[in-house]
């Protein structure tokens, strides 16, 4: 199979898997936020965007660190279990010992201890992330392979929600079955890999899983990072303003994360894509990258507009009357997909392409700062409008930043002549 016929058959997959992983949500959606109301909807939301911080510890930025590190050695059989073997351990002590935390926060913090039923089952999307090997199948680009357990784990919980959720005291259910399809897919996507590839699990050395720690310790601090400018937003407004202005928040960030989740599947194939062209020529990488810019920042523009001039008819189909003051912070919200998009490709695509791995931690470490002395003082203001304003001002400068970091190293990324893949 040649690169371009891979690569165009993984963005195919991914599409249909992020379709699984933001469409159907929002179909659910419609349903969970009149069944539920605000203040469960917006219990719900609370709580995972709590157990993120569960889910970046257990990612430790294996995501991108290991895919790049399979993408490279995927030839060599005895590298690549070496890789698996060291990652995989590392995941699941990480799990067991955010399990303990979390007893401990339940025991401990009556925030918390009050609802502790919701955040035990909403743990298993934790569990999920840890044993489900997104992270590997992007290495070796056989995306294809875990897509149709991913959307049969969705489609049956999107099925589930509808059967099972009638009224609001049916929220910890409700968590349940929004944290349960990852954990599903796990098992069914391990027999596949063990039956495709054929990779030899060993008992990993400690110098191996030290290796994977260094290699990974940056790009973790820069998910912990972003994770404080995205899922943190949301935790604040919580402690500050309460479970319902989190449900509008949520309800409308989870219609701005739908539309970016349109141009996600394209980032996520062509990482791998990228590293394993570096390794061959630099220049060609650049030409790549240059040319994925344009057709992303044209393509996620779009979308942007879409929803900054369809806000007010997006909320009343989707979220319905009640949530009428979610229509002011979508707007807030609905440049995030082309601010993004042009992020990812500066950062992501190319900063951990090039191995300038420190400099995007630390932008994205100053990035997250900013973000809480942003959302404190404007959220205590405008509740979810401040929340939404500090997350657009925060990308703002991320994207800003990074532009500009590229051009003084010399990387030149905006050309208007078009160039050949």
């Amino acid at each position: 199979m040649s690169d371009r016929r891979r690569l165009l058959g993984n963005m195919a997959s991914l599409f249909t898997l992020q379709g699984a992983n933001y469409i159907l949500p929002l179909v659910t959606l419609p349903y969970l936020v009149r069944v539920l109301g605000p203040e469960k909807f917006g219990l719900i939301a609370f709580s995972q965007a709590f157990m993120q911080y569960f889910i970046v510890a257990t990612d430790y930025g294996f995501n991108l660190s290991a895919t790049r590190d399979i993408a490279v050695h995927r030839g060599n059989a005895d590298k690549l279990g070496a890789i698996v073997s060291s990652v995989l351990t590392i995941k699941l002590l990480l799990a067991v010992l955010g399990f303990g935390a979390l007893m401990a926060l339940l025991w401990l913090v009556p925030t918390f201890h009050q609802h502790w039923p919701l955040y035990l089952v909403v743990y298993l999307s934790v569990l999920g992330a840890t044993l489900f090997p997104t992270w590997l199948f992007q290495g070796l680009e056989r995306m294809r392979d875990i897509t149709w357990m991913n959307v049969g784990a969705r489609l049956v919980t999107t099925s589930a929600i509808f059967v099972y959720i009638r009224r609001p005291n049916d929220y910890v259910l409700a968590a349940a079955i929004q944290s349960a399809p990852v954990l599903l897919a796990a098992l069914p996507a391990w027999w596949t890999l063990k039956r495709v590839q054929r990779i030899k699990i060993q008992v990993p050395s400690i110098g191996l899983l030290r290796q994977q720690l260094v290699a990974g310790w940056h790009v973790f601090l820069s998910t912990a990072a972003i994770n404080v400018y995205t899922s943190s937003n949301t935790f604040v407004l919580g402690l500050i303003a309460g479970p319902v202005a989190v449900g509008y928040f949520s309800a409308a960030n989870k219609i701005v994360q739908a539309a970016q989740g349109l141009l996600t599947p394209v980032s996520q194939a062509i990482y791998p894509h990228i590293s394993a062209l570096r390794t061959q020529s630099q220049e060609q990488a650049l030409r790549f990258i240059r040319n994925i810019l344009r057709y992303l920042a044209a393509g996620s523009l779009l979308v942007s507009l879409v929803v900054l001039f369809g806000a007010p008819w997006l909320v009343q189909v989707i979220l319905g009357a009640q949530y009428v003051a979610a229509v002011s912070i979508l707007r807030w919200l609905a440049l995030l997909p082309f601010i993004i998009a042009l992020s990812n490709v500066y950062g992501i695509q190319t900063m951990l392409t090039f191995e300038m791995n420190k400099i995007f931690s630390r932008i994205l470490l100053a990035s997250a700062a900013l973000n809480m002395i942003l959302v404190i003082p404007l959220a205590s203001i405008f509740q979810g409008n401040g929340a939404a304003m500090s997350m657009l001002f925060t990308e703002i400068f991320v994207t800003a930043t990074m532009a500009i970091v590229l051009e003084r190293k010399g990387i030149h990324l905006h050309r208007f002549r078009p160039e050949a893949a």
